[in-house]
């Protein structure tokens, strides 16, 4: 290998790193200091509070282990900052995030400079008995910090959401491209004996593995995600008075909360608004509909005469696709109509996460990670239901087809939405 080549192969994942880390400062560069640090409900994490988090995982799982003589700031930020990794140390409580006043921003950035200098000590000369292992935390720590791009996303919207000003988050987001109407129509699967699970050489994470073999009845999936207008039509025929359309969790949840229309939706004297990041916005009838729980996609499914997919279903449809489209990359932050592109079913990637009907369960031969890490997803495998394809704050280089995304079922601040599925 010349030295060009070598310089090359060892600066890659410094660069890969770089343009990471500066997505996340980014992302808040619009907030004010005040927006930094509100808790708007227990789901939601200050933005500060994501910054400091993905910089304390490359420190807790990287710096720590593996750079010698490395110092940490502020040795209480491993409490602070830890979110659920019970085996490292004692989480600070996550409802209470939102009382830290201190660190300051200005100190949670000093912390990331920290910790990107110790990572650029560590990658220009990694041990070589770890080198294998850095580079595999290294990667598993950037889509970490990926996931938590889409999370400050959705927990600023949230957190301006609860503001009657209805602040915008940017002022300056492009204006979304005319599109043509949608056809409606649905496209089938024979019956058959699939492959599901990640395959390949490329990263994915655990819950994604082993490969393994589904057996699908013959099914169908429609063309296009459920739209606004489509949604519409569900609410005013009463959809959210019915309780023959509901789970029974979903009924009492929906009675309890006072819930008639999907989160950040409101009607006024000028019809049917839409909180967006970029404030508030007249309802696009043929964008995608979004900011559903699973009890709302399931309810709407069984009102449409049909159901919500399941995983391996949405899976086998999407592994043929390109897994391109409306994503955080495209700037818009919010589902789009768009145009179809080519046959089969359309916007399965970007836009909205997709409810499956599917348990986040663990495939068949499944193991966590070893140690801490090991705690990244295996143990939420109960109560919380999965969902595919990715959405508009999801970075486009962090989603495949075998991606599985996972929420409790009440839960709608994520840009979740839905597609029908029927027996073909």
């Amino acid at each position: 290998m010349g030295n060009h080549a070598r310089t090359t192969a060892a600066t890659a994942p410094t660069e890969r790193l770089r343009r990471v880390r500066a997505v996340s400062e980014r992302l808040c560069a619009p907030l004010a200091v005040e927006d930094h640090v509100i808790q708007s409900m227990p789901d939601v994490s200050p933005p500060k509070w994501h910054l400091a988090h993905v910089s304390w995982f490359f420190e807790a799982f990287l710096l720590k282990p593996y750079l010698p003589g490395y110092r940490t700031p502020e040795p209480l930020y491993d409490l602070l900052f830890n979110s659920y990794y019970e085996t490292h140390g004692t989480p600070f409580p996550r409802i209470r995030r939102g009382l830290l006043s201190r660190p300051t921003v200005a100190e949670v950035l000093d912390f990331r400079r920290h910790v990107d200098a110790g990572l650029a000590e560590l990658l220009a000369a990694p041990p070589a008995e770890h080198a294998d292992e850095i580079a595999r935390r290294l990667e598993l720590g950037l889509h970490h910090e990926q996931q938590h791009q889409e999370l400050l996303l959705m927990d600023i919207k949230h957190i301006l959401a609860q503001n009657p000003l209805c602040p915008a988050y940017r002022r300056d987001l492009p204006v979304a491209p005319p599109a043509p109407a949608q056809q409606p129509g649905w496209h089938a699967w024979p019956a058959g004996l699939y492959e599901t699970g990640h395959a390949g050489d490329g990263f994915a994470f655990d819950c994604e593995q082993p490969r393994h073999r589904v057996f699908l009845d013959a099914f169908a999936l429609a063309r296009w995600p459920v739209s606004n207008g489509d949604y519409l039509a569900f609410i005013m025929d009463g959809g959210y008075a019915r309780p023959e359309l509901w789970l029974a969790d979903g009924w009492a949840h929906i009675q309890q909360e006072g819930w008639l229309a999907p989160l950040y939706w409101r009607h006024g004297e000028d019809g049917w608004q839409e909180f967006t990041l970029g404030g508030l916005c007249p309802l696009d009838d043929q964008a995608p509909v979004c900011h559903l729980s699973f009890y709302e996609a399931d309810a709407y499914a069984r009102w449409a005469g049909a159901r919500l997919p399941s995983e391996a279903e949405w899976e086998v449809a999407a592994q043929a696709a390109s897994p391109t489209g409306n994503f955080l990359d495209s700037d818009y932050l919010h589902p789009l109509a768009t145009a179809p592109q080519g046959e089969g079913p359309q916007q399965l990637f970007g836009d909205v996460w997709e409810w499956t009907a599917s348990a986040y369960r663990p495939y068949p031969g499944f193991r966590p990670l070893p140690g801490s890490l090991g705690e990244y997803n295996g143990k939420f495998m109960s109560g919380q239901m999965v969902l595919r394809g990715g959405c508009c704050a999801t970075p486009a280089d962090h989603i495949r087809a075998s991606y599985r995304n996972f929420f409790y079922p009440h839960q709608r601040w994520p840009f979740t939405g839905l597609r029908l599925a029927r027996e073909a």
